[in-house]
């Protein structure tokens, strides 16, 4: 009986039985009772643990039924092998050490990828949360359309048309969690051979997917427009990728020319496409928003990519590719074979999120939000004026400081971390162009309110008016 040495809690809530089973599955987890291994007899063990015999029955007949135990007819009870078996670890996760999440360390953190998850409207999404589990509709646990819920794609239909401009039927929308699913998707259904061109600096996370997957990736010249169409035209591309209504990281909002210029140079050869992420274009505070490129698109030439991460929260993994109908067919006999990968449930929510007008109204909340932020931003660089010049402002969540005075990214960068202030160089965002020596750092105001804006700037004051020392 020594192997079985059981300390028993009659003052336990878990039921006597229980604490058997437990401890010698345990104990053959763990090695200590070897496989083959014989244990005592039901009622040798009820005795020495002074217990009834039909509690260790419960016991070993839970051990029988997981297949820890075997019960040979005339010779007892024996530990299996355990090859085959699951085993789930029962720990208390609160025990665990949570493995450490990236910060910046700084204690005013201008990340370009911050959302203001305070202003994230809860009681609407529990609301409507519990109304939907509430419909007892069993159909929400069974594999959906691979294309996405139709109500998803009706209702993203209705809201592009209204709200960039659009003209896309639900049958040319596809839903996937997040950018990068629909990106690798979007690779399946054009193809090997392509060539995408891309603008530097640029969306880091896509380069990477589309070199990824072995695409050959050129770069495209820039100006004060966007892509460069002549620059484009050199790379012998099919495919050129943009931001037009808010470039990312630049910020440029690219002119109805340029966007004329680059749907002209889609229709010139066939196999031409340009995808246009659309990827922050509700957040603009001057002006009326700037229709998107798709909704120019009369040749179905633009393949539109949106998404809710920036607009709600990034944990909502709900993006939507809106394919041209020239790639409806590549889509019916390749991408069918891929089932959704949002759950039925979070597409209805987010569904009646925009239908039911949370969405508006959580966009008109957060547009206000975010222009004071970016008010409170401009005003706090303008004791900057002397050393350094601020673009991309007016939309999105971040600017960019210019330097004029010799200093480098690698220095803004430094200085300020002193300071407890992150802020974050541009270098990262080109393709190929990195070791060059730049002089521009980026700042995001998302998740950083007008007061910790206010104390920022002083110690940015602090950190950047020293003289910098001569090359």
């Amino acid at each position: 009986m020594e192997d079985l040495t059981i300390a028993l809690d009659v003052r336990s809530a878990a039921p006597l039985y229980e604490q058997i089973y437990e401890h010698i599955k345990r104990e053959i987890t763990q090695g200590g009772l070897p496989f083959g291994k014989r244990l005592p007899s039901t009622r040798k063990l009820a005795e020495f643990l002074q217990v009834s015999r039909t509690t260790v029955d419960l016991a070993y007949e839970q051990l029988v039924s997981e297949g820890y135990v075997e019960a040979r007819p005339y010779k007892g009870y024996f530990v299996c092998e355990l090859e085959g078996i699951c085993s789930l670890n029962t720990e208390n996760p609160r025990k665990r050490k949570k493995p450490e999440q990236p910060d910046s360390g700084c204690r005013y953190d201008f990340s370009p990828r911050g959302v203001d998850l305070n202003s994230f409207p809860l009681n609407a999404w529990r609301k409507l949360s519990k109304e939907i589990l509430m419909e007892d509709n069993t159909r929400f646990f069974q594999l959906g359309d691979p294309q996405g819920e139709w109500e998803l794609r009706c209702t993203i239909a209705d809201y592009l048309h209204q709200a960039r401009g659009v003209s896309a039927g639900p049958e040319q929308i596809v839903i996937g969690a997040g950018n990068d699913f629909l990106l690798m998707l979007l690779c399946v259904l054009l193809g090997n051979g392509n060539v995408f061109a891309m603008e530097s600096p640029t969306y880091r996370k896509a380069y990477e997917l589309f070199d990824g997957l072995s695409y050959t990736v050129k770069t495209a010249e820039m100006d004060e427009s966007g892509m460069r169409v002549d620059s484009l035209e050199k790379t012998g591309a099919n495919l050129a990728y943009v931001m037009p209504s808010h470039q990312y990281p630049l910020g440029i909002v690219m002119p109805v020319k340029r966007r004329m210029q680059l749907l002209e140079w889609a229709a010139g050869k066939e196999g031409r496409y340009i995808l246009e992420d659309d990827y922050d274009s509700e957040f603009r505070y001057r002006g009326k928003p700037i229709p998107a490129l798709a909704g120019y698109d009369r040749r179905g030439k633009v393949i539109y990519i949106g998404t809710f991460s920036k607009s709600i929260a990034p944990a909502i993994r709900v993006s939507y590719l809106v394919l041209p109908e020239s790639l409806m067919e590549s889509y019916e006999k390749k991408g069918r074979r891929i089932s959704s990968t949002v759950s039925r449930v979070d597409q209805l929510l987010i569904s009646r999120f925009l239908r039911d007008g949370y969405y508006e109204r959580h966009l008109n909340k957060m547009r206000a939000v975010y222009k004071s932020r970016h008010d409170a931003l401009l005003e706090a660089m303008k004791p900057f004026r002397e050393i350094l010049t601020v673009s991309g402002e007016n939309a999105g969540v971040h600017l960019l400081l210019n330097f004029q005075n010799g200093m480098t990214e690698e220095e803004a960068v430094r200085r300020a971390r002193e300071q407890s202030v992150g802020v974050y160089g541009l270098s990262r965002y080109y393709i190929g162009e990195a070791a060059r020596k730049r002089q521009t750092v980026i700042l995001g105001y998302a998740n950083v309110t007008e007061e910790e804006i206010k104390e920022a700037a002083k110690r940015l004051l602090a950190a950047w008016l020293e003289p910098v020392p001569p090359f």
